[in-house]
């Protein structure tokens, strides 16, 4: 089958999806390329609750083509499921022991109230390895995810109102709702394939090949392959794999892998799925004796520490742009920081111990550190500007020169 270029009806299918979208459900911010300043920024940013699973057997199912199946997802409105999820991470970060998650989730809890049980101290895990999710949804007012480790488990769950968060291995407990913080209120839903599926498809353009490429068995539903591949060269993705419901439309599993090659960097999907209503007393929660209850508080110590801080370094970057267009976008910004990685009150041991895990290039811009993921790469130069996107470390050294 030809590539499936980008037309009206692909505008009009980005569009539907978009409206589908219950902002009571949580708004999901996504973007092309993450704009990281370390590795462990870069794997965070990389990172989301991706739902997918290994297929068995090809089903004989009708003939579609590329433009019918990406309107099917955009049609798809399934409101009520349960089942289980594996997701698995492979961005290829370097071996510190466990250290970079210990980072991201000492970042996260910086930004929280100090709880174990907030969402922010717990979803990081998901940054390496593979991990198994329970998620049950129904309707934009209920949904509830549950990661489950050795020993332990985390839920999170909105119902209504109430956002809670259980963590069992320490018995803490964290509550917010609507009124902490009003309009700014996100809930927190089960997340499916869907959302990535619709962040995937608002990349198509003249840049990508869409194209129908079989079909498979996921979760033991029939399912149609989608697969979206960049044209260009330069660019560190290798392709996007999207098994879509058959009936539904619904997407049941997402893999992206690089253009290296290897084991796919984010492979996630349901093991199994129910369409049927999941019962009222999935979502019902109440704290166990003795837990710990952190209530969210607008204007707390510990979020307004964490605003302050993300906020005053977002400040300090200026002349955020983008080079070049499609799959080989580049994010640029100057950090203000003169000297390479930029550095908090604190922050001049940790500069030079993230320092130390990228690779010491140099060019026309001068000299700058490559920090490198299987997926994002990332070029801070030493005079503060910074480069990054899903693309190779020569097209970063290269716009870099471009833009000295």
């Amino acid at each position: 089958m030809a590539p499936y270029e980008s037309d009206d009806a692909v505008d009009a299918a980005r569009a539907d999806a978009a409206r589908d979208e219950d902002p009571r459900a949580g708004r999901r911010k996504a973007a092309r390329y993450a704009v990281p300043v370390a590795v462990v920024g870069v794997a965070a940013a990389t990172i989301g609750l991706v739902p997918a699973l290994a297929a068995s057997g090809d089903p004989d199912l009708p003939k579609i083509t590329a433009k019918q199946l990406i309107e099917k997802i955009a049609k798809s409105d399934v409101q009520q499921l349960s089942g289980t999820v594996r997701v698995s991470t492979d961005l290829g970060l370097p071996n510190l022991g466990g250290l970079e998650n210990n980072l991201a989730s000492g970042a996260a809890k910086g930004s929280g109230d100090g709880s174990s049980a907030d969402p922010q101290s717990q979803l990081t895990s998901l940054v390496s390895g593979t991990h198994t999710l329970r998620v049950a949804a129904d309707g934009p007012e209920k949904q509830k995810l549950s990661l489950l480790e050795s020993g332990s488990e985390y839920s999170l769950i909105h119902n209504g109102k109430d956002v809670w968060g259980y963590d069992s291995k320490s018995n803490a407990v964290y509550h917010s709702t609507s009124a902490d913080s009003g309009k700014d209120r996100k809930a927190e839903p089960p997340a499916t394939p869907k959302d990535f599926a619709d962040q995937a498809l608002k990349s198509v353009d003249d840049t990508t090949s869409v194209t129908v490429d079989g079909t498979e068995q996921v979760a033991g539903r029939d399912a149609y392959k989608l697969l979206i591949k960049p044209r260009q060269s330069g660019t560190t993705v290798g392709a996007i794999s999207i098994a879509v419901d058959a009936k539904t439309g619904m997407p049941l599993k997402f893999t992206l892998t690089p253009k290296s090659g290897g084991a796919a960097v984010l492979d996630a999907g349901f093991t199994q799925v129910s369409f049927a209503k999941p019962a009222a007393s999935a979502f019902d929660f109440t704290p166990p004796k003795g837990a710990k209850v952190t209530q969210e508080k607008q204007g707390s110590a510990a979020r307004e520490h964490g605003r302050e801080s993300g906020e005053g370094f977002a400040k300090g970057m200026q002349g955020t742009g983008v080079l070049g267009k499609g799959w080989t976008s580049i994010a640029t910004f100057d950090t203000g920081s003169k000297g390479g990685l930029p550095t908090g009150s604190k922050g001049g041991d940790l500069g030079g111990f993230v320092g130390s895990l990228g690779e010491k290039v140099s060019g026309k811009f001068g000299k700058g550190t490559v920090f490198s993921t299987r997926l994002v790469n990332a070029l801070i130069t030493d005079n503060g500007k910074v480069y990054a996107g899903t693309v190779t470390k020569d097209a970063l050294v290269k716009a870099a020169d471009a833009g000295k």
